[in-house]
């Protein structure tokens, strides 16, 4: 059996495993609407700009994280996740797979039901981690080719 699925997982490509697809809907439906977009800047160029803008489209609250705390979409931006004043339901990390676990440890510590990771984000042992302190987690996926597979 694909170790990818029985782990909850994601894989960068819908792979039709019940236990991924699942995850991947409950995120993006139970885990709460408050996002927080690691790496999101006014940079329209960046992925992180029109995923951020399809999250909105579907009634997420979008705040950016990233070191400059631009306001962007209308969401003032912080510096760091820490620096948030309010509870925050999903992580949505857009930053190299280097730095991604250190995010996942942060989303633990402030108490966020789900951590998401982008395509090409990937971190085994963070995965682990943050599974083990009883988030929701996906890698390697984007929620802007998601959303529109709910239905």
């Amino acid at each position: 059996m694909n170790r990818d699925k029985d782990r909850n997982r994601g894989s960068g490509t819908d792979t039709g495993g019940d236990a991924e697809t699942g995850t991947v809907r409950r995120i993006l439906t139970e885990s709460g609407d408050t996002w927080a977009v690691v790496g999101l800047s006014s940079n329209r160029s960046r992925a992180a700009y029109g995923v951020a803008q399809v999250l909105q489209r579907f009634g997420k609250r979008v705040v950016p994280v990233h070191p400059k705390a631009e306001t962007v979409h209308g969401e003032q931006g912080y510096a760091r996740l820490a620096d948030i004043p309010f509870p925050v339901d999903v992580v949505d990390v857009f930053v190299n797979s280097e730095r991604a676990g250190a995010i996942a440890d942060e989303a633990v510590t402030a108490g966020a039901n789900a951590v998401w990771f982008q395509l090409g984000v990937v971190d085994e042992q963070a995965y682990e981690r943050t599974r083990a302190a009883g988030l929701e987690m996906v890698m390697d996926r984007c929620p802007a080719i998601e959303i529109p597979k709910l239905g």
